[in-house]
Order: structure tokens, then C-alpha cells, then sequence
């Protein structure tokens, strides 16, 4: 009996000790999938050099006098931009005079579709007067370390000294369909808000739109 009793608890702590063990895995495991989810709120964000429409190569760094910059991954081919095209214009329109710019990013393998191949870019970018820098991450390796899974999706950076600090990602506002509709602005929101020397409170919204086309997927 005081055999079978000795058995029984050897059991049960070597339960709790593989218990102990997968929960510390399941727990690395977790943390890992986070960090490639890109950068987080408050993350220092790495500045990116890449080929705009124009010809030349943009970074952040590049205009000094910015307070930060609203960084909208989008492109041509995706229906969700195409709703948003003339809102990002009129972001860009109101807030650019004010320090936050928009830098307009296209993440897509242009393999995936014709459209948003680099020729069409510009044909874009000239056709809608487009006031700011559209850009080709033609290595994605951008669109990823932003952990970008949508077309459009924005992402709100405040330069503090020579740095630029993630302050919100997520959608433009909460209708894709009717501009007139809108009820809630966040990237309006978000700026105001920095603008004013506030900090964001809705730093995250889901973003929903077309999902973005990977090489070699």
C-alpha cells in the first residue's frame, strides 16, 4: 500500500514537472509568434530607404523639420485602396503643413498582381496628383519588419530627436465603403492628438482590406 501510495505522488510531480516544462514552451512559443508580428506601440521604428515614383529613394530621415510621418502601406490592384485613395490624399492635404506627412508604401509582390507593378505605380501616382511619395518595397523586407497583413493599413510614427516612435496602428476610419458615412477618424484622431501634445488613446484599430502578396507564397 505505502508502495502503491509512493508511485501514486512520483506520478503526480512528474506530471507537474512536464506540465511546468510545456507550459515554459507553450510560453516561448507565444512570445516568439508576438515578435513577428512586427513592431508594437512605442517600438522605435528602423528607417527604410526605398525607390518612390518619382525615381528616387526615400527615407524617413530625409526631411528634417517632420514631427513624424503617417505611413500608409497600400497599392494599386486592391479595392479597399482604391476606396481609400482619395482619403489618404486629403490626410496628406490636411497634415503635411502641419508636420505629418504621408509616405505611401506598395508591400506587394508585383509578380501576384500586373497591377501593382512599378510602371503602374506611376502611372497612379501621376494619374491622381498624388502630393506624396509612393514607394515600392520591392524586398518586402519593410513591409515585414512593420509585421503589414493588409492593404490599406497605417501606421502613425512621432520623431522624437533623431528617432521615430510607433504611436498607432491600424485602419484610416470606420467605414471602407462610404467616405460620408464615417463616424470615427482614427488617424485624424491619432495626430490631433499628438498635435496637441496628448498622447493617442486608440492606438490600435483592426484593419481590414485585401491581404498583402508574399514572394514565394
Amino acid at each position: 500500500m505505502k508502495t502503491h501510495i509512493k508511485n501514486i505522488k512520483t506520478i503526480f510531480l512528474l506530471g507537474v514537472v512536464l506540465s511546468s516544462l510545456f507550459g515554459f514552451t507553450q510560453s516561448g512559443e507565444e512570445n516568439r509568434q508576438k515578435a513577428d508580428k512586427g513592431y508594437a506601440i512605442g517600438d522605435v521604428i528602423t528607417d527604410f530607404k526605398l525607390r518612390s515614383t518619382s525615381g528616387s529613394f526615400v527615407s524617413m530621415a530625409d526631411n528634417r523639420s517632420v514631427k513624424g510621418y503617417i505611413i500608409v502601406f497600400t497599392c494599386n490592384h486592391c479595392p479597399f485602396s482604391k476606396a481609400y485613395e482619395s482619403r489618404i490624399m486629403a490626410l496628406d492635404k490636411k497634415f503635411a503643413s502641419q508636420g505629418y506627412p504621408v509616405i505611401a508604401i506598395n508591400p506587394n509582390d508585383p509578380s501576384a498582381y500586373e497591377e501593382d507593378s512599378f510602371e503602374n505605380m506611376q502611372v497612379v501616382a501621376k494619374a491622381k496628383g498624388y502630393t506624396f511619395p509612393y514607394l515600392q518595397d520591392e524586398s518586402q523586407l519593410t513591409s515585414k519588419a512593420f509585421g503589414v497583413s493588409r492593404t490599406p493599413s497605417v501606421y502613425v510614427v512621432k520623431k522624437e530627436g533623431d528617432k521615430f516612435i510607433l504611436q498607432y496602428i491600424g485602419g484610416i476610419d470606420d467605414n471602407t465603403q462610404d467616405a460620408n458615412a464615417v463616424t470615427k477618424r482614427y488617424v485624424e484622431d491619432a495626430i490631433n492628438n499628438l498635435l496637441a501634445g496628448r498622447p493617442v488613446v486608440g492606438n490600435f484599430t483592426k484593419t481590414v482590406g485585401c491581404a498583402v502578396k508574399w514572394k514565394g507564397v
